[in-house]
């Protein structure tokens, strides 16, 4: 084993060795040890070092080529002509470390610019050796740290490639374990976890897992967590994962549900090519059943399920417990036979009557069932539970760790009596905390209700926590196993917001999703621009930052469409920018009787600077080009953020939660495929979920991007147009003046300052909403005002630290959307408890 001895307070980090250590994610090759310094004193002040039968490797490339070389991987190339490339760029990585000239970093900045051109990664298909030197030196210079902000004289190629490898899993861990090393003085979030645990008698290359799907639904996000944290390990370990369908109860299951979950599995990297099957073992687990009743461990009973059911709560024993061992072989071979009787048995484990854990109070391990079986047919008509056939499998697989959710703690001694009783090899237990999100069901039972009831569309619904459901809404799978491998293997229960998830998700969209435009349909507005030329076509980038996505083409001409919203707040003669052509001047504003704005007339001006614009609008215009969209949002199934059991699940659905809004966008949108992942500017992201027909435009999903506007609930909906019209009324009545939208308007005499102030200073002491009743104050507002009050603090943190502008207005804007929902879900659930109450009265 390597051990690399690492400075972590040395000025400039040593990030790629303990990258590299991460990727290779084997502690028996490479392991890091922290050090308090700044340097390494007994190793002439070096940052890192790593010593190996009496010799010390001190710079980072010996140290990165040794490590890779010592193990078998793909991280060093397929062939020697990958392997010398690959030397050349550790070399390259060093020249990065050894100068802070910033000319010559210049050139080696574009040189590497150059060589990503046409390229992923710096050598082959994947990452490699490289890649990490490459990422490592770079992440601790600080003139690229400060050029990859800015913007400036930085590739963007070089600068997609960079934000590419950081979002990689194995460099969220190396991350993860420094700030862990440094002590770090932030708050750990909660809904992180980590994988420092010790499973018990763990030994390399002898660890197997498994992962035990019901081929009876789809796999949901809680599934993909199970099915990642047992590859983990196993990999971890140099040991192997077992992919197992537990297929012992036909009424459930189908053909449908096994090659849906085998697909599943695919796209989060786990190999189902080969799996085994629970019915594999139905003779042996039989013998295993005969053994019981033959020591007196198992008994037939034929007692009525709710008796039973009562008989084990109360802990009273089962009239047939002390059947003789002979009955209950008979009995057990009618049940073979599945005989008129022998059906009105089953077989029951002899554990406890009265222990004070009732998962031990006499399970049921064997039930008949004749419906045939989709891989033994009808040789069997009787079929054992899970609690019986779980362990048996799992010893005679060679199953070394059992990785369970806690939500079968209570059952976990079960597991082991079975194992013990019959002399079984011993598997470890290990537990760890179930997923769990804010708003959402994973019970499977619950989710086969929301599409027997035609709520969702199916198992791939967008609303739905399946892996095809948040695929389908725009999540990558990348992203998904980023974020399950952010959550580590702990046991502390926690129910997590979504929020977390989708920013991951963002990160690995934005630098490769295409830029396009949108315009609502709803009372869009015709807009003639003065001094544009005829309508004309021309190439522009498709990502101003990745110029590898190619060009597009847009359209411009003397009259554009813009959207309802954006007019309603011009302003006559200012000076906006129209986003991809240049600025203009708003000349006039016309408006029916409502206030719809109903035309506008601009001029450009394209020698204005875009710097000194407040408004920065999107437009498209008008031209055969243009094509008809419909944007799809939708909001959470249930309206509580936690369900609890005595919950009734109806009671908490969310009336309405799909959303369309009709559209325009511009032609090139007419070119993109199902599954393409694109950003409506100023609008969002978006992933193409039907491409248009002769009869219906294409259909797109909004992607939630991760803050708190796209995660809060829509229970009470409204448009964009209707979100800017309430923050124009806001405006209006903080000013305590209208803005000017045509000449009549700008002749209405203003209101006057004094006026004004004291419309501004009652906006500001009126009282912040309350909960009046009836009854005591919902979970959900108790938790929005919590949210408000740890937002305020953030808000007021940043700037007591003189925080960067952008990160304090975000985090404002992030307070401000909180605040806004405040009032609007207690006015939505005191209309609601006030009709509960009244309903109730009646009665």
């Amino acid at each position: 084993m390597a051990t690399v001895v690492v400075a972590q307070k040395a000025p400039i980090f040593p990030y790629a060795p303990i990258a590299l250590a991460a990727a290779l994610n084997n502690p028996a090759v490479a392991k890091v040890e922290y050090k308090n310094v700044a340097a390494l004193a007994e190793h002439n002040n070096a940052t890192a070092a790593l010593t190996v039968d009496g010799t010390t490797l001190t710079t980072i490339s010996s140290i990165l080529r040794y490590i890779v070389r010592s193990h078998k991987n793909t991280l060093y190339g397929s062939d020697p002509a990958s392997t010398s490339l690959i030397d050349d760029f550790i070399d390259k990585s060093q020249d990065i470390v050894n100068t802070s000239d910033f000319k010559t970093l210049d050139v080696i900045f574009q040189q590497l610019n150059h060589h990503l051109t046409l390229r992923s990664y710096f050598v082959g298909y994947k990452v490699s050796v490289a890649d990490i030197a490459l990422w490592g030196a770079l992440k601790g210079n600080a003139i690229f740290a400060r050029q990859l902000k800015t913007g400036k004289d930085l590739g963007v190629y070089l600068a997609r490639w960079f934000n590419h490898i950081s979002g990689q899993a194995f460099v969220d861990v190396a991350l993860a374990e420094l700030a862990k090393a440094n002590g770090s003085t932030k708050v750990v979030k909660a809904d992180q976890g980590s994988f420092d645990i010790n499973l018990i008698g763990a030994e390399m290359g002898k660890v197997v897992t498994r992962f035990p799907p019901e081929p009876s639904g789809y796999l949901h996000i809680g599934h993909a967590k199970a099915a990642l944290l047992n590859k983990y390990f196993a990999d971890q370990y140099n040991g192997r994962l077992i992919v197992r369908f537990d297929d012992t109860n036909p009424t459930k299951e189908k053909l449908e549900y096994e090659h849906a979950i085998k697909e599943d599995l695919l796209l989060i990297g786990i190999d189902s090519s080969v799996v085994s099957y629970t019915s594999d073992y139905f003779d042996k687990i039989y013998q295993y059943a005969l053994q019981l009743i033959k020591e007196g461990k198992a008994y037939c009973d034929t007692t009525g399920q709710e008796q039973m059911r009562a008989e084990r709560m109360d802990g009273i024993a089962s009239q047939c417990r002390d059947l003789s061992v002979e009955e209950n072989l008979r009995r057990f071979e009618e049940m073979k036979n599945a005989t008129e009787f022998g059906q009105t048995c089953c077989l029951r484990a002899k554990i406890s009557v009265d222990n004070l854990n009732k998962a031990l109070r006499d399970p049921v391990i064997y039930r008949c069932n004749l419906i045939p079986h989709a891989r033994t047919g009808d040789k069997w008509k009787m079929y054992p539970l899970y609690d019986l056939a779980c362990p048996i499998v799992d010893s005679l697989e060679g199953v070394t760790h059992a990785l369970r959710t806690d939500e079968y703690h209570d059952r976990n001694p079960q597991y082991q009596w079975f194992l013990d009783n019959l002399s079984l090899r011993q598997v470890h237990i290990w537990e760890y905390s179930r997923l769990n999100f804010v708003y959402t069901l994973l019970s499977k039972r619950k989710l086969t209700w929301f599409v027997d009831q035609g709520r969702v569309s199916g198992w791939d619904d967008p609303r739905f926590p399946t892996v095809r459901g948040i695929r389908r809404r725009g999540l990558t799978m990348e992203a998904l196993k980023t974020y399950i491998l952010m959550q580590g293997a702990s046991t502390n229960y926690i129910t997590l917001e979504w929020d977390k998830l989708w920013a991951v998700n963002r990160k690995q969209i934005d630098p490769i999703a295409p830029r396009h435009t949108a315009v609502e349909g709803l009372n869009k507005v015709k807009v003639t621009i003065a001094g544009a030329d005829p309508y004309n076509l021309k190439e522009v980038p498709r990502h101003k930052k990745n110029e590898t996505l190619g060009d597009k083409r847009t359209a411009y001409g003397p009259t554009i469409w813009m959207d309802q919203a954006d007019c309603k707040e011009l302003e006559l003669n200012e000076e906006v920018t129209l986003m991809d052509w240049g600025n203009a001047f708003i000349r006039s504003i016309e408006k029916n009787a409502e206030g719809i704005v109903t035309g506008v007339q601009a001029e450009l001006h394209l020698e204005g600077d875009f710097k000194k614009t407040k408004k920065k609008l999107t437009w498209l215009a008008d031209g055969p080009e243009l094509v008809n969209v419909e944007l799809m949002d939708y909001d959470y199934l249930i309206t509580k953020k936690k369900i609890e059991e005595d919950d009734d699940l109806m009671n908490l659905l969310t009336p309405v939660t799909e959303f369309k809004t009709e559209a325009i966008a511009d032609g090139n949108v007419a070119e993109l495929n199902k599954g393409d992942i694109i950003q409506f500017e100023r609008k969002g992201y978006y992933i193409v979920d039907a491409v248009a027909s002769p009869n219906s435009p294409a259909r797109l999903i909004l992607i939630p991007d991760g803050k708190v506007a796209s995660m809060a609930s829509k229970a009470a909906p409204v448009s964009q147009t209707e979100q800017k019209d309430a923050k124009d009324a806001k405006k209006k009545k903080e000013k305590g003046t209208s803005s000017p939208a045509s000449a009549k308007d700008a002749a209405a005499p203003a209101v006057s300052g004094k006026k004004a102030k004291a419309a501004a200073h009652a906006t500001a002491q009126k009282p912040a909403p309350t909960w009046t009743g009836p009854g005591p104050k919902p979970e959900e507002i108790v938790e929005l005002e919590a949210k408000i009050d740890e937002q305020g603090l953030k808000v007021r943190q940043l700037k007591t630290d003189k925080a960067d502008a952008d990160q304090v207005k975000q985090a404002v804007d992030e307070l401000l959307v909180l605040k806004k929902q405040l009032p609007i879900r207690i006015e939505a659930l005191q209309s609601l408890a006030a009709a509960a109450a009244s309903a109730a009265e009646s009665l």
